[in-house]
């Protein structure tokens, strides 16, 4: 598991006064509200940034750290990833995963077949699809609904799955 998780990519300073607009690539942008501290990957270490205002405009979340005050401040951090540590991150509900926890895992079918490993999830509005690289190199897409999805064993690191008539004839 990753210590450190994606939240965000700063786009771009905003203003004079050393805000940052962030595109966001978490699920709920709302969750930046309650963001008390953020890291940005440096070249030999990692930057800790504390959190002085977050604010919305358009589909960019704009942030304000504290101690830096002007554009000259904070242009360095921008086409920077804003992480946060798994200790701030926000609380996963019973059944729900960081992506970066779904990546690499082993797909299992329900009859005991190594389907491969999951590479990818796409997010596409109605459902998430499980993006699976077979041992041979093909990619199976898997809607993740109840009726494919069965089980997730992150101490074991598989997916066990089920799949429809005709799911591997599309792919």
């Amino acid at each position: 598991m990753e210590d450190l998780l994606r939240v965000g990519v700063i786009t771009a300073t905003h203003g004079i006064r050393g805000e940052v607009k962030v595109f966001p690539t978490t699920d709920d942008p709302q969750r930046f509200k309650k963001l008390k501290q953020c890291v940005i990957e440096g070249r030999r270490e990692n930057i800790e940034l504390e959190v002085q205002s977050v604010k919305f405009f358009k589909q960019y979340v704009i942030i304000k750290f504290k101690g830096y005050d002007s554009i000259n401040d904070i242009e360095q951090f921008v086409k920077k990833d804003l992480m946060v540590t798994r200790e701030h991150a926000v609380k996963c509900e019973p059944g729900e995963y960081f992506i970066c926890d779904l990546i690499g895992l082993d797909v299992i079918t329900d009859t005991g077949m190594n389907l491969g490993k999951l590479t990818e999830v796409l997010e596409t509005g109605a459902n998430n699809v499980y993006e699976v690289t077979t041992p041979d190199g093909k990619t199976v897409l898997i809607p993740v609904i109840d009726q494919c999805i069965l089980a997730h064993d992150m101490k074991e690191k598989t997916v066990t799955v089920h799949l429809l008539p005709g799911l591997l004839d599309m792919n």
